[in-house]
């Protein structure tokens, strides 16, 4: 059976969301909305919040995940996080903007994670 598109995102974030976990994350929000849009994770490590876009396919037809990341985009992952930083003064401390892509082919049960640090460095 075919998955939605909706479900392999909700597939990805929660693999994102685990995935982020083992390297000692807190996972501090999902799918938070801004009048910018929505930021698919908040992770929390010590004093640092990272904003993290996932972006998962199940074949590289379209291209890689990542690809998807316009500049479009990344403009839109930067507005959402000011608007947030903005509003939430207690999150007054270190942050950046990572993305994590996501190859989640249908005939493997191991997907391909690829983390994108401080895409706007």
């Amino acid at each position: 059976m075919k998955r939605t598109k909706q479900q392999t995102g909700r597939i990805g974030e929660q693999l994102a969301a685990d995935f982020l976990t083992r390297q000692g994350f807190e996972i501090a929000g999902r799918n938070v909305r801004t009048s910018s849009g929505e930021i698919d994770l908040l992770a929390r490590r010590g004093d640092l919040l990272v904003f993290v876009e996932v972006k998962t396919r199940t074949s590289t037809r379209f291209g890689f995940p990542e690809e998807a990341i316009t500049p479009k985009k990344m403009a839109r992952m930067m507005a959402c996080a000011e608007e947030y930083l903005q509003n939430h003064a207690e999150c007054d401390q270190e942050w950046r903007l990572d993305v994590i892509s996501i190859l989640a082919e249908n005939s493997r049960n191991d997907p391909q994670i690829e983390w994108f640090e401080n895409v706007f460095s």
